[in-house]
């Protein structure tokens, strides 16, 4: 039996919001086509407080934004215009080129509200990376659900546990919300290859050994593993089909090719680029 690889996150802030970033590391560059992923720290903003993300590019990737509180606004040069709730997929394929905006809604921003979820990129089958932009919302409801034994299982985006997202993903693709009452088992199946666990709250052991909250565990491939739940607990296990080929990531883009990352930093920096309809602040290159 192979021990699990274990990363700790990089405490990171964006635009004001407190994240924990375990992917991309040093140890491990992806999971399946997962090659970026944000923890946003559950932060109570106070009203008139808010985040909000500037205008910003992308290409070779999709964006998932899931909440667990809070919202969010999305904005992209598609002329997407849509309100992100908790439980809601925000679904944003980058293709060529696409920008976008996050930000708090004004409405929300009346009052003293919290912030928490996860964002993350979905590098794309080397044939998408030059497709066109796409986005969908999926509303909380529409994302298969079990639950058995004290066990809920949400398919946030793929397939597993004979569930199947709605999400339009280009690859085999595991993305599942896991909630485990104390005291309960949860058989993590091999039939994804490369797949990895995220703590965010509780107290659980894989295959007898302690996680903590926060540790993403990176899992054998072809292995079965037992978690099982000292406490109630919260995770998100993920993965998929091993990508095509390495992906370079530079700033927000992401390409099997370097040179159409350097095209696409020398496209935004002369303002080349698709706009956000009825945005003008944007955020320029570091």
């Amino acid at each position: 039996m192979n021990t699990p690889l274990v990363i700790r996150p990089r405490a990171e802030d964006v635009e004001g919001q407190p994240i924990l970033r375990p992917l991309p590391s040093a140890k491990c560059r992806n999971v399946g086509p997962f090659v970026f992923f944000d923890h946003m720290l559950e932060t109570r903003y106070a009203a008139g407080d808010g985040m909000n993300i500037r205008q910003h590019p992308h290409i070779g990737l999709s964006t998932l934004t899931y909440l667990f509180e809070g919202q969010l606004q999305h904005k992209d040069s598609l002329g997407t215009n849509q309100v992100v709730k908790p439980g809601d997929v925000s679904w944003m394929t980058a293709g060529t080129a696409i920008a976008h905006v996050e930000r708090t809604p004004e409405a929300l921003k009346g009052q003293d509200f919290t912030m928490h979820g996860l964002q993350i990129w979905l590098a794309s089958p080397k044939e998408h990376e030059q497709g066109p932009g796409h986005y969908s919302h999926h509303p909380a409801a529409t994302l298969p659900v079990s639950e058995s034994l004290g066990i809920q299982i949400r398919m946030i985006a793929g397939s597993g546990f004979c569930l199947e997202s709605p999400v339009p993903v280009l690859s085999p693709t595991l993305y599942a919300e896991l909630h485990l009452q104390t005291a309960t088992t949860l058989l993590i199946p091999t039939e994804h290859e490369e797949r990895a666990l995220y703590v965010l709250s509780g107290e659980v052991q894989l295959n007898g050994e302690p996680v903590e909250p926060h540790d993403l565990v990176v899992l054998p491939p072809g292995e079965e593993m037992t978690l099982f739940a000292d406490s109630d607990s919260h995770a998100v296990l993920f993965g998929g089909a091993p990508l095509d080929g390495p992906r370079r990531i530079n700033w927000n883009f992401v390409s099997s090719d370097p040179a159409r990352i350097d095209e696409a930093r020398k496209r935004w920096a002369a303002g080349d680029w698709p706009k956000v309809p009825g945005e003008s602040e944007r955020i320029e290159l570091p």
